[in-house]
């Protein structure tokens, strides 16, 4: 999986980008880069400040920040990151600071829009005599059970994903919670998000999530560098190691919930207004549209928002 996206010729690599290929929250409508602005002021007020960091953590080509950037209240001053391993884009905004790691030491807002689902993880499968193996992969996509399960990976499945029966099949997320983490320890201050197709341990799916995405369509998950591979994050695990790097609890509510918070309601527009303002009635319309998108039941409103405060020194 760190081989095909982000080796040689990796799918995250590609001159194309992701949105080539998938089509997300941030591709979806403009507004989610308003509603992450606000956000982002909100945090500014909490910290008392009117300059703080925008760290942008898996950035793709640089879309959610210069929507952000855009969309940023008068007088709040940024200083803004994309965090990704492609090379600068073309045409970036230039205050725009673009680095392959996490930068340390700021206070602000740092959000990973569908960054966790593809830090690469292991496959894990239950055999027919009940141990728990790797899942080996070929690069056509052809599959095996490998060695047994143990140590580290072993007791974060124990703890987070227990299999029990034969055919049972997980991704070890460690790798997932260890990134979190890591990046939230990276904050002085502030607010971290994270977005993600997700699941909690109430609801894990018996045969796991991996798939793959390729020109739009879903796939099978082979590691040849051509297409996303991605699974979903056990959210909760995350959740978990944040508030241990932080040492302050974190919450996760839905996207739906999240976006109505930050002014995403999406009303239809009064008919009225269709013939005292044609050209607002359409803009209010196609806005509408594009709320209703980025909040639907079965779509991009099921994603999971991971909130994680962070404090100084002085208390925040």
């Amino acid at each position: 999986m760190e081989r095909a996206l982000y080796g040689p010729g990796g799918f995250f690599l590609r001159p194309e980008g992701p949105a080539g290929h998938f089509r997300t929250s941030v591709h979806a409508s403009p507004l989610f880069a308003g509603a992450v602005a606000r956000l982002l002021a909100e945090v500014a007020e909490e910290l008392g400040t009117d300059e703080l960091a925008f760290v942008d953590v898996g950035a793709g080509r640089g879309e959610l920040l210069t929507g952000v950037l855009a969309a940023v209240p008068e007088g709040l001053r940024v200083r803004p990151y994309g965090v990704e391993r492609a090379a600068r884009p073309e045409g970036l905004d230039p205050s725009i600071t673009w680095t392959g790691q996490v930068p340390r030491g700021e206070r602000g807002l740092l959000f990973a829009n569908e960054w966790l689902d593809n830090v690469p993880v292991d496959v894990a499968q239950t055999d027919d005599d009940g141990t728990v193996r790797y899942v080996e992969v070929r690069v056509d996509g052809t599959e095996r059970l490998g060695g047994e399960v143990t140590g580290p990976d072993a007791e974060w499945l124990e703890r987070w994903w227990p299999l029990r029966e034969p055919g049972d099949r997980a991704e070890i997320g460690r790798p997932r919670d260890e990134a979190w983490a890591a990046a939230v320890s990276a904050l002085v201050a502030g607010t971290a998000v994270a977005v993600d197709y997700a699941h909690l341990g109430t609801g894990r799916p018996p045969f796991g999530t991996l798939t793959a995405f390729r020109h739009g369509r879903e796939t099978t998950p082979v590691p040849d560098g051509s297409r996303d591979l991605t699974a979903h994050v056990a959210l909760d695990a995350c959740a978990a190691a944040g508030e241990a790097a932080a040492a302050r609890p974190a919450v996760i509510r839905g996207q739906r919930e999240v976006l109505r918070g930050l002014g995403v309601a999406g009303p239809r527009p009064p008919l009225a207004l269709a013939s005292a303002d044609p050209a607002g009635y359409v803009r209010a319309l196609a806005s509408a549209g594009e709320a209703a998108e980025l909040t639907a039941r079965g779509g991009l409103g099921d994603f999971l928002w991971l909130l994680q405060r962070v404090r100084d020194d002085r208390g925040y």
